[in-house]
């Protein structure tokens, strides 16, 4: 029991960080079309996360099952940073979660 709870830790952490990630990154989200703040969108899917929590047991999952795509229309979720072309959000977020793990390796 204590390692599921370990492991609920890391993945509430993961899923924490990659939000605050977008929140600070200064790009614009796009949802169903629209353009929103970095903010904003942090605020979209902390909302999600706190409503889908039971299907985001895992960083992974959080990305797949909440944060890629509209849960409304199904229509895929987009980054556009200054520095880089427009991504895919599931895109993005791999790649800081990818990038935070190997920067956290003991």
């Amino acid at each position: 029991m204590l390692g599921q709870v370990a492991l609920a830790d890391v993945a509430d952490d993961e899923i924490n960080f990659l939000i605050g990630s977008i929140e600070s990154s200064g790009c614009v989200f796009v949802r169903n079309g629209e353009e929103h703040s970095a903010k904003d969108a942090a605020d979209h899917l902390r909302l999600k996360y706190r409503r889908g929590r039971r299907y985001a047991t895992s960083a992974e999952h959080f990305i797949d099952r909440l944060a890629s795509k509209s849960s409304w229309s199904g229509k895929p979720y987009f980054i556009n940073c200054p520095d880089s072309k427009s991504l895919r959000s599931e895109d993005w977020l791999t790649q800081r979660l990818e990038n935070h793990r190997a920067s956290h390796i003991p």
